[in-house]
């Protein structure tokens, strides 16, 4: 998924002059990665603050970058392993015991977020995706939301294309089955 500049433009830019590549970068691909990061984490905070570690981590590792990938392959890799790394820390601050989930925290966050304009359909959909394991959460939403093919998720996730045909299928049977509870 090309960006506002291509992938030669941003490298050369950046060979020229970093700051110059690297504003190329963000202007690129910025709004693409806040929205995966946030179907992912549903906090605009977490999401804004995952997207901005993302382009750091990008910013300490362009000049390493060897075009074995696209830059949007290799920055949805960073963003996809910073968002799933936060949800690993929020899990580990809800604290052993306590009766609400991630998923049931993350959800009403999520509603009382003013950025959150959903009805309630969309609550309900938010919530059959919330009771996905994360990195099934993630295979579903890159596929159908972002759009992502088998092989560049396969690329994102360093899983092969059959797992993830399989998590994906599995995905929507539950996303169906939560739905048709709840609706």
């Amino acid at each position: 998924m090309p960006g506002k500049y291509s992938d030669r433009e941003i490298l050369d830019g950046y060979r020229l002059n970093p700051e110059r590549g690297m504003r190329m970068l963000v202007e690129s691909y910025s709004e693409k990665l806040y929205y995966h990061i946030r179907r992912i984490l549903l906090l605009h905070d977490e999401s804004d603050d995952a997207l901005q570690e993302t382009f750091i981590k990008a910013w300490r590792n362009l000049h390493s970058f060897r075009n074995e990938s696209t830059l949007y392959t290799w920055l949805f890799r960073i963003a996809t392993n910073e968002a799933l790394g936060r949800i690993k820390k929020m899990e580990r601050r809800v604290a052993p015991g306590r009766r609400a989930s991630l998923e049931q925290i993350l959800g009403t966050s999520a509603e009382e977020d003013s950025l959150f304009d959903g009805d309630e359909i969309e609550k309900i959909l938010q919530n059959a995706i919330l009771s996905l394991p994360p990195k099934q959460r993630v295979v579903f939403q890159m596929k159908y939301f972002d759009e992502s093919t088998y092989d560049e998720i396969s690329t994102v996730l360093g899983t092969s294309v059959g797992a993830l045909k399989a998590s994906y299928h599995h995905a929507v049977k539950k996303i169906e089955e939560y739905i048709s509870k709840y609706s």
